[in-house]
């Protein structure tokens, strides 16, 4: 994609590979937050994602491009939030060991 392309990078991610565990999220109307902001505002429901978050996204993009033997080695996600989410969803997704290190202090997720 060239910085001419006006609609490469529409191309782009409308084709990424992401889109074999994300799924096409809709966009929602608020009306009270437009109402109250004098703006017409839209939210992107990524909340609606397997693990409810965006941040699947990166995590499996960046997975799915680790050489075999990198795969082979495994890898490792520091994060007590939803990256740590995206990189366990992805990893079983890829067939490729995950360890994330968890403080024992930590809440267990809300929807579990």
């Amino acid at each position: 994609m060239t910085s001419n392309d006006e609609t490469g990078w529409l191309r782009a991610i409308l084709t990424a590979p992401v889109y074999d565990v994300a799924r096409t999220t809709p966009l929602e109307h608020a009306p009270g937050l437009s109402k109250r902001l004098g703006n017409t505002i839209w939210l992107k429901r990524e909340d609606l994602q397997p693990v409810f978050s965006f941040k699947l996204r990166g995590a499996y993009n960046r997975m799915r491009q680790l050489s075999g033997e990198e795969r082979a080695r495994g890898v490792v996600a520091v994060s007590a939030g939803n990256h740590a989410q995206g990189v366990a969803f992805s990893a079983a997704q890829l067939g490729i060991n995950a360890l994330i290190p968890s403080c024992a202090a930590l809440n267990a997720t809300p929807w579990a």
